[in-house]
């Protein structure tokens, strides 16, 4: 096995130079937010859907563009407000009086990476149109089924369920999502450089280093990664501690949890933290990848009930209570 590890180390490192390459790039417009960058690029190469959630203002929507920057690949913006129509995003069939017939006219869901901006000041019909394209990878209109060209990546953003004039997502669109990312606001010494950088009145950009190709390829070593059996029992061990935890000496969370995390949760942990180890240079997962990866994906995925909102505890407190009681391998 050592030799086959071996093996692996060296395609990641031949096939993951261009995530220095990205990180560099990205690092010339965005300051900081290094945590957040590597959920992207994780989201990125493991093939899975991202959902960023932060107050207005935090620069989530200046991330998912630069990232999208460095990669020649068709980019589309989708504003998502409480007035746009599901053929807004997937496309509508067109009558056409010269051929007396319908055309197709496609949405600007047809593209590789889609901004979601806002995705929750839009009704739950217009959430649900993105339903098929990220779990089928494919649009329906009319009576017509269209692939979508890989790769595709719906990186969505979100203001606080909290604030005025959102929605909430379905539970069914937000489980799609492999990864829930949450931005704070800086350090001091960050928004001092932040301030410095956006106030010379020339606008910093960044260049296009990586194409799909890259990326595909750089997919098929990431699911090549070695994930050993006792590091696979982790996740098993993790994911059923969030619907009996019980059986983990965590009864006292047994109350806390309406539903816990889905079969699709294993899925996404095991891909999520493959495209981490690959980020890091290592072709091998280890239980750290799992524990660092482990709070995005699930975080989502657990329902608290209404008694652990009597107790203010909310479902990123109950995945830190797993994770610090679940043994590690």
């Amino acid at each position: 096995m050592e030799i086959d590890i071996k093996a692996i180390n060296e395609k990641v490192e031949k096939e993951g130079l261009f995530v220095r390459q990205i990180e560099q790039e990205v690092g010339k417009v965005i300051v900081g937010q290094s945590q957040v960058l590597d959920r992207m690029l994780v989201g990125l190469l493991a093939n899975g859907h991202i959902l960023i959630e932060g107050v207005p203002g935090l620069a989530k929507t200046l991330l998912v563009k630069t990232i999208s920057d460095t990669i020649q690949a068709k980019f589309q913006r989708l504003q998502f407000t409480p007035d746009l129509l599901p053929a807004d995003i997937t496309g509508t069939m067109i009558y056409n009086p010269k051929g007396e017939d319908f055309i197709v006219k496609k949405g600007p869901i047809f593209a590789n990476i889609i901004l979601a901006d806002e995705i929750n000041r839009a009704p739950a019909k217009v959430q649900s149109a993105l339903l098929e394209a990220m779990q089928e990878r494919q649009v329906t209109i009319g009576e017509k089924t269209y692939p979508l060209e890989e790769p595709f990546l719906v990186l969505a953003t979100q203001n606080p369920i909290e604030q005025e004039g959102t929605y909430p997502l379905p539970e069914a669109q937000v489980d799609r999502f492999m990864l829930k990312i949450k931005i704070t606001y800086p350090q001091r010494e960050e928004e001092l450089q932040i301030m410095e950088l956006m106030t010379t009145g020339v606008e910093p950009r960044a260049g296009k280093i990586v194409t799909p190709a890259d990326i595909l390829r750089a997919r098929s070593v990431v699911n090549s990664i070695y994930m050993d059996r006792k590091v696979k029992d982790y996740i098993l061990d993790i994911v059923f501690a969030t619907r009996q935890p019980d059986k983990f000496r965590l009864e006292k969370l047994k109350p806390l949890i309406a539903y816990g995390a889905s079969p699709r949760a294993t899925i996404y942990l095991a891909l999520a933290a493959k495209a981490y180890a690959f980020i890091r240079g290592r072709g091998y997962v280890t239980p750290d990848d799992i524990k660092t990866i482990g709070p995005d994906v699930l975080r989502h995925r657990v329902i608290p009930t209404f008694e652990a909102d009597a107790q203010e505890k909310t479902s990123d407190d109950i995945v830190k209570m797993i994770f610090d009681e679940v043994e590690v391998p």
